[in-house]
């Protein structure tokens, strides 16, 4: 398995301002969504994103989902395996019988189980239990006892499709996550029911139809503010659904049908007050335009006055293949570069030093991709000294002391990210021992020197 993914290859609006006067409805269509969304949504609230260090925790009366994300982050490095496999199959148990359990008692026993799944690669021990556990999970979710009941309950779910996927699961679970989404009472329930359907789609056997239509639920609540799951203007909703399309947008081929409407809510998304919504926006754009590109075929002519260009990984290799542009990105580029130009160099005090120096990383990088498509996160024009050629994207995954995963595209990042919101620190781990997750980003792991 380590041999395996050292020698592995790739495989691989928000509310226009002439919208903000329209009715809000939860269940109406983009054409009415919610008055002065855009306005309200610049003084969104803002807490940090799971990728982020030092997140705002909980005060303590009430729990974020960074909060729960800093308990089942909790090391599990002092159990032995026959230590954790023991306490696992006591919480399975737990779990599935219901009668004699108590809320709290549920609550630390989704904990536990999530936490020892993150740590742990544990598809031997689940298999069995599997079905049982979906539905133990689905009854705290639908019953909604409280809210870190339920949100252990999703995250329960979202690491156990990760550990075994299921191709019957999706069938049963779209539509209690979609309505918890919606009629939940709490940001932080509904910012991870939509990480947990965004997770349930791609390992619970969803078809490809029915990921471009979460693809659209997604863009539903990012064209509303909100509006659309009863959350108006929250910034971290908004971002949830941004990240979930972006993640499911890597698993379809061809991006020409979704891109404009998706462009167009995007684009709106960059006059955000919230960074963590423009720069999930942003990535988006991004990605957006690296699909636009495919390779050349073996047996297609490109004109002269083709838009073909070289992949900087392939710069230097004598015959390798060019990326043909295959459709518009966006009609209005110019307009874009400028914005993308003002949000990389951007200057105001209504923003901390941390935000600022994370708009402007993320937007050169992005405004890098927009204007060359080929090239992905955090590249770099420098040439070395020592090979003559261009550094590239410098973005990398440590793995142990010596390994690096280079993030060199902006699907990869993509999926590591949707991978990372799972499995928190775990994420390594499993990177080496689920194939699942190494499917999921077949990334060759090379030395670093």
């Amino acid at each position: 398995m380590h041999d395996l993914r050292r020698q592995a290859l790739e495989s691989g609006k928000t509310v226009s301002k002439k919208a903000q006067s329209r009715q809000s409805s939860r269940a109406s269509s983009r054409a009415n969504s919610a008055p002065n969304s855009r306005v309200t949504s610049r003084n969104a609230s803002r807490h940090g994103s799971d990728e982020e260090e030092g997140g705002n925790l909980s005060d303590g009366t009430a729990w974020s989902v960074n909060s729960i994300d800093e308990v089942l982050a909790l090391e599990d490095s002092e159990q032995t395996p026959e230590q954790w496999s023991t306490e696992l199959a006591d919480r399975i148990e737990q779990l599935i019988d219901r009668k004699r359990s108590s809320v709290q008692g549920r609550e630390e026993s989704l904990a536990a189980y999530t936490r020892i799944l993150t740590a742990h690669y544990a598809k031997e021990e689940i298999s069995r239990k599997a079905a049982e556990l979906v539905t133990a999970f689905l009854k705290s979710i639908k019953a909604e006892s409280s809210e870190k009941e339920t949100i252990f309950a999703l995250k329960a779910l979202a690491m156990t499709l990760v550990t075994i996927p299921s191709e019957a699961v999706y069938d049963n679970v779209s539509a209690p996550l979609k309505r918890i989404t919606s009629d939940s009472g709490s940001k932080p329930t509904k910012v991870t029911a939509i990480h947990a359907l965004g997770t349930c789609t791609i390992y619970g056997g969803a078809s490809d139809d029915e990921i471009l239509e979460n693809m659209a639920y997604f863009l539903e609540i990012v064209s509303s503010d909100g509006h659309f799951v009863e959350a108006g203007d929250e910034g971290d909703v908004v971002t949830a659904a941004l990240e979930e399309w972006g993640f499911l947008a890597t698993h379809i081929e061809d991006l020409e049908d979704e891109s404009e409407d998706a462009m167009e809510a995007f684009v709106e998304q960059l006059e955000s007050s919230d960074p963590s919504v423009q720069i999930a926006a942003g990535e988006n754009i991004a990605l957006i335009y690296e699909k636009s590109y495919t390779p050349q075929e073996e047996d297609e002519e490109v004109s002269d006055d083709g838009e073909a260009m070289s992949d900087p990984e392939d710069e230097s290799v004598p015959g390798a293949p060019k990326l043909v542009k295959r459709y518009t990105a966006y009609r209005r580029t110019d307009q874009l570069v400028h914005t993308l130009s003002s949000l990389a160099s951007l200057s105001t005090r209504k923003l901390s030093k941390k935000d600022k120096k994370s708009l402007h990383s993320n937007f050169a990088d992005i405004l890098n991709s927009v204007e060359n498509p080929t090239r992905g996160p955090r590249y770099q024009n420098a040439v070395s000294h020592e090979t003559g050629k261009r550094y590239g994207s410098r973005m990398v995954v440590r793995i142990h002391q010596n390994g690096v995963m280079r993030i060199d595209k902006w699907w990869k990042l993509h999926r590591l990210k949707g991978l990372r919101r799972v499995l928190q620190g775990g994420f390594v781990g499993h990177y080496e021992n689920n194939e699942v997750v190494f499917e999921s980003l077949p990334i060759m792991i090379t030395n670093d020197k």
